[in-house]
């Protein structure tokens, strides 16, 4: 297995997950603005011949990651996001309920978006 490199890909809302010149996985996501500045994951997807290589939990730790960097928080709407965080809470704090909620009124106003 090659090494994996992850790219922010912010203008496409991507965060992907390189081998050489192939894009093995991503977390799509936005960013919200209000109440307050947050990521957003939305849905994260790993291609099936490279699952089980730990592609998703790196994209995931590399997503809160950036929110540390930025001095913001990640509100996961994507159930692997969801999952990944509670099994890393050191790593992952966890989101107000109202940013979660501003995030999902957002993806219902935004139908087309993912």
């Amino acid at each position: 297995m090659s090494e994996t490199e992850i790219r922010d890909d912010r203008a496409a809302g991507r965060l992907e997950a390189l081998q050489g010149d192939e894009v093995v996985g991503h977390i799509e996501y936005f960013v919200l603005e209000a109440p307050a500045r947050a990521l957003v994951p939305v849905h994260t997807l790993v291609e099936p011949a490279h699952e089980g290589q730990g592609v998703a939990g790196s994209l995931a730790r590399e997503l809160y990651g950036i929110a540390a960097r930025e001095e913001v928080v990640v509100a996961p709407l994507c159930p692997y996001v969801v999952k990944w965080a509670e099994r890393h809470p050191d790593e992952a704090p966890v989101a107000d309920p109202d940013l979660l909620e501003a995030a999902k009124d957002w993806l219902r106003a935004h139908p087309g978006r993912f």
